[in-house]
């Protein structure tokens, strides 16, 4: 039998041109694969949604910056405050026995004046960060209320992300009196954005906002409500959906509170008989992340 490899080592030109036809048709039945689903798991991306564990380090950080502020406000010994699972933000104050909190003064007027009242507010939130979980930078005041009781209240919004925080997160409220004195603290921020945003980088939407109200028309969502009982939601036709912007919504992991998920979500209204309603839905998965009631 006549061998096909000549006395070289090398194959001959026939059998060379049959070999460059065959890898030229596997070549192009490779490109001819379609890509891996949307949805589906790819290795070049980063893990979804990503991911905050709650840590005995930050909790202790925490409870490290509370007894390094307390003291500077001449406290000593303060009981430990009360944290956010997760993040380990100020969720609301302790009992201070005959001591207090105080906005630092700003200017010679009692009461102070709104713009040295909010002076004093930014010294003192630069002084409190490490508490909030927000650098002051991120925060920005969006409103300031004086209640009946002669107290007042002011509410930050932390602004971190290249989308907005959504599902009650990332906000700090501030409850003092005109003599200075700070009643509450709560704060649903969150911390080590660098962190997170590392994680999250390249992460994109399924499907445009042009696109996202025909690929929802027909579909049927199940979701719990505020009582836990199992509802279901069906989006009938592409008009009642009124996409608004992209979001970070994050929550708590329904299996595990210790864990929260950071999901890229897009802010849906619904029209029609679905009563104006506000949806979030994944912007990846396409998984219903929470329902919204009209606002009264």
């Amino acid at each position: 039998m006549t061998s096909v490899v000549n006395q070289r080592g090398r194959l001959p030109k026939r059998s060379r041109a049959a070999a460059c036809v065959l890898l030229a048709l596997l070549l192009s039945a490779c490109a001819a694969t379609p890509p891996p689903d949307a949805a589906g798991p790819r290795p070049n991306e980063p893990p979804y949604p990503v991911l905050m564990v709650e840590t005995p380090n930050r909790r202790a950080s925490a409870f490290q910056a509370w007894a390094k502020f307390t003291s500077e406000q001449g406290i000593t010994d303060a009981p430990a405050p009360e944290l956010q699972p997760v993040t380990a933000t100020l969720r609301a104050l302790p009992t201070l026995s005959g001591t207090v909190l105080s906005l630092p003064k700003v200017g010679d007027t009692f009461p102070m004046s709104e713009e040295n009242t909010r002076e004093a507010l930014r010294r003192f939130i630069t002084s409190v960060s490490p508490l909030l979980g927000a650098q002051p930078v991120h925060l920005s005041l969006i409103q300031r209320i004086d209640a009946a009781d002669g107290t007042q209240k002011a509410i930050y919004e932390q602004r971190p992300f290249r989308y907005p925080l959504r599902g009650g997160y990332g906000i700090v409220e501030i409850t003092f009196t005109p003599d200075r004195r700070v009643l509450q603290i709560t704060s649903t921020a969150i911390p080590e954005i660098e962190q997170l945003q590392r994680a999250g980088a390249g992460t994109r939407p399924t499907w445009t906002a042009e696109k996202l109200p025909e690929q929802l028309a027909g579909k049927t969502f199940t979701y719990r409500d505020a009582a836990g009982a199992q509802q279901t939601l069906t989006i009938n036709q592409p008009e009642d959906v009124v996409v608004r912007e992209l979001v970070i919504y994050p929550r708590p992991r329904a299996a595990d509170p210790t864990v929260l998920e950071f999901h890229l979500a897009w802010e849906i209204t619904l029209k029609s008989d679905l009563a104006q309603s506000t949806i979030y839905l994944d912007a990846v998965t396409n998984e219903l992340l929470a329902l919204e009631p009209p606002r009264r």
